[in-house]
């Protein structure tokens, strides 16, 4: 998945194609492709790595008025030219560019090979080539539709077939997709940045649409052929902001696409109300298990905090997570069983990375989380599990954390369900709450006027508190981090109970202090810790669920949250401290999407 564009018009398409994807390349990606009409055929060419070498590749081409091509960040398959986009049938008569998961791909390979089809890929959107291949007699918008039908998941695609070389047929669901409108030519586009500057009108397409597009005409139609009608979108973005979907920084659009990264993480990961990871292959080491370390760093480590509580939780074995610049020098009591799991959003992160490798020496057995195919976690890991968060551009990570968080829940339901250590009903219970998180973070995206609000009233604060326990806790450590990298403020995350230790000393009349209030056993001892701060003239902003906000009437704000399980609420309850730290170091006037002395891959120790 990654950048689309594709090109049907009285013009040379080729170069078309080749500008679109290069305003695409912001989106990050790891091998690039085109497929064009060219003397009653279609010529496919694709490289691994950059786009300048697809257009090395390329060299002179024939002026054509016929092409789709793709940038692709690999969901499944290692970069490779195999792997690149776009897909061909066994004909070489249609080709297809596709972002998204198809999740029955497995399922749909094994009987398209039975029926005598040749995959040259391990992608799953060869598949949707075959299928179209299959159901392909005299229409293609047939057998797109048809193909379609078939299969589960998310889909931006477009297709093109040299039989009909007058039109390129798209759909859309749950991956973005848009139509731009020229004269005498048209376009189609994963987004707007690849047509700007050619058309300001375009079509945004909703999911289940599909459209027959010619060099004159663009024909909507849901799924079933019924026609929609559809306003034109007309687009005042400069280029920047384009590249932004128009919000004002990467960091920002990022959040709010982090319900699209739940859907994708989760993707074909939950059958009938249970968890399946068995493709890993992997079973006997989580049975046998009689410890887990989970070691990362930075955001990622947050992730592990919660990863130990839900394991421990519903797995019931025991879990130590560790900052992997320490845990490298740790003389570990390593035992034969052990299970390491390490993550990373780059996988490149040099300390983590470090921790692997001792792992291995030792002969323990490594899992890696990770949101890049191909990376050295994911090579060097004896098993590994991609995040689907997609390209992530800010600095400071808030889609790749959340989708972290989706994959240890995924995880501890799994090694649950494997141990038989919690009820059945409970772990298909929690499975099937799971499938509505990207709903609930959807919701609370909608409080951001109230977010941005308390940001405007504390934004000149030097220091802030953030408090939690238990889940909350580990949320809270998230939260001041992100306070800390991209507005400067000084921040600290404390474990409630902790305050009369030491950290109450600091609270003073006015001082910040957010609490997470999502854990409803523990909010009666969350609140007597408030009252602690509040007795010393402390501003207290709770992020509470709905039914407890009478609990928190006490606090002097609220942001409240949907009634999530406890168990899943950091998946919730992160989302305002995110927009938080946004807003606030928007209106401290800092760079949010490269905060000063960071990186966003840290490959030196």
């Amino acid at each position: 998945m990654c950048g689309i564009m594709g090109y049907i018009g009285r013009g040379d398409a080729v170069p078309v194609i080749i500008d679109g994807l290069s305003k695409l390349e912001y989106r990050g990606y790891d091998s690039a492709g085109i497929a064009m009409y060219q003397d009653g055929n279609l010529e496919i060419v694709k490289k691994k790595g950059r786009l300048a070498d697809l257009v090395t590749a390329l060299g002179l081409t024939d002026k054509t008025g016929l092409a789709i091509g793709h940038t692709r960040w690999a969901t499944h398959g290692v970069p490779s030219d195999n792997n690149a986009h776009p897909h061909a049938d066994c004909t070489g008569r249609i080709a297809v560019v596709h972002n998204g998961i198809i999740e029955n791909y497995a399922t749909l390979r094994k009987d398209l090979i039975l029926e005598g089809h040749d995959f040259l890929s391990e992608t799953d959107t060869e598949v949707l080539a075959h299928l179209i291949e299959k159901y392909y007699t005299d229409s293609l918008e047939e057998a797109v539709r048809r193909a379609l039908s078939c299969v589960h998941g998310s889909f931006a695609m477009a297709v093109i077939s040299k039989d009909e070389p007058e039109r390129i047929i798209a759909a859309k669901k749950d991956s973005p997709l848009i139509i731009g409108l020229g004269q005498g030519e048209n376009y189609v586009a994963s987004d707007i940045p690849a047509i700007l500057g050619r058309t300001s009108r375009v079509y945004i397409m909703e999911d289940n649409e599909f459209v027959v597009l010619t060099s004159d005409s663009a024909e909507i139609t849901d799924i079933n052929g019924q026609p929609i009608e559809k306003e034109v979108f007309e687009v005042t973005w400069d280029p920047v902001s384009a590249e932004k979907g128009g919000f004002d920084h990467f960091m920002l659009k990022e959040i709010y696409e982090q319900p699209e990264a739940i859907r994708k993480t989760l993707a074909g990961r939950i059958q009938g109300g249970r968890v399946d990871f068995s493709a890993l292959e992997f079973d006997e080491v989580f049975e046998k298990a009689e410890k887990i370390f989970i070691v990362a760093c930075g955001t990622a480590y947050h992730a592990g905090l919660v990863g130990r509580l839900a394991l421990e939780k519903l797995a019931r074995v025991p879990v130590e997570t560790d900052i992997a610049s320490e845990f490298r020098y740790r003389d570990v009591l390593w035992k034969p069983r052990d299970l390491v799991i390490v993550i990373s959003q780059s996988g490149e992160t040099a300390d983590t990375l470090a921790a692997l490798r001792e792992a291995k020496r030792h002969g323990i057995k490594v899992l890696a989380i990770t949101n890049v195919v191909g990376s050295a976690v994911a090579r060097e890991a004896d098993r590994v599990i991609y995040t689907h968060a997609g390209p992530e551009i800010a600095v400071a990570s808030t889609k790749a954390y959340i989708t972290q968080l989706v994959v240890m829940y995924l995880l501890a339901l799994y090694v649950a369900d494997l141990r038989h250590t919690y009820e059945d009903k409970k772990l298909t219970g929690l499975a099937s709450e799971l499938l509505y998180m990207d709903t609930m973070v959807e919701q609370v995206l909608k409080e951001h006027n109230k977010v941005k609000k308390l940001a405007e009233k504390y934004k000149g604060v030097q220091s802030t508190f953030f408090l939690g326990r238990g889940l909350d806790y580990a949320v809270a450590m998230e939260g001041a981090l992100k306070l800390k990298e991209i507005s400067y403020v000084h921040a600290e995350a404390y474990a409630a109970g902790e305050l009369k230790h030491g950290p109450l000393a600091l609270i003073d009349k006015g001082v910040p202090v957010l609490t997470l209030i999502s854990q409803d056993k523990l909010v009666e001892k969350s609140m007597s810790n408030i009252k602690e701060v509040k007795a010393r003239g402390a501003v207290v902003v709770a992020i509470c669920k709905e039914n407890l906000q009478e609990e928190c009437q006490e606090c002097d704000e609220q942001i409240l949250l949907p009634r999530v399980n406890p168990i899943l609420a950091p998946l919730v309850s992160v989302v305002p401290l995110q927009l938080f730290a946004y807003y606030m170091a928007v209106l401290r006037g800092a760079d949010v999407d490269k905060p000063r002395n960071l990186a966003k891959s840290v490959t030196v120790e």
